[in-house]
């Protein structure tokens, strides 16, 4: 739930040259409005089983600007996996993969063999 402090929609807003107090009223409405049901999407998303435990997680992330932590016996991480539907053993193999070095490319050459081959 979003709660009603300022937050990037509501922090400084100002109405518009000539803009009636009930309009600048309805458009804040409309903003927060708005906020909330991209905030519902996002829990959704952090939840979905269609969207990989990554996924999930980088969803989490976003929602609550911390990365995931280095440390396999960290805290956040049971509450990371209470909060995205994963189990422990989930998160923690996304977080011992993003640990090791990613993958060179596969160039298309190279994924076809050598020229003649076939």
């Amino acid at each position: 739930m979003i709660s009603d402090k300022p937050g990037p929609l509501t922090h400084n807003v100002t109405p518009y040259a000539g803009e009636r107090d009930a309009d600048f009223r309805a458009r804040l409405a409309l903003q927060h409005a708005e906020a909330v049901e991209r905030r519902r999407q996002e829990l959704l998303e952090q939840t979905s089983m269609l969207n990989t435990p990554e996924q999930r997680i980088r969803v989490w992330e976003r929602l609550h600007q911390v990365r995931l932590p280095r440390s396999p016996a960290h805290r956040l991480l049971h509450v990371i996996a209470d909060d995205t539907g994963l189990t422990l053993d989930q998160v923690l193999a996304e977080q011992l993969q993003r640990t090791l070095p990613a993958a060179p490319p596969v160039v298309a050459s190279e994924a076809l063999g050598p020229p003649g081959a076939d």
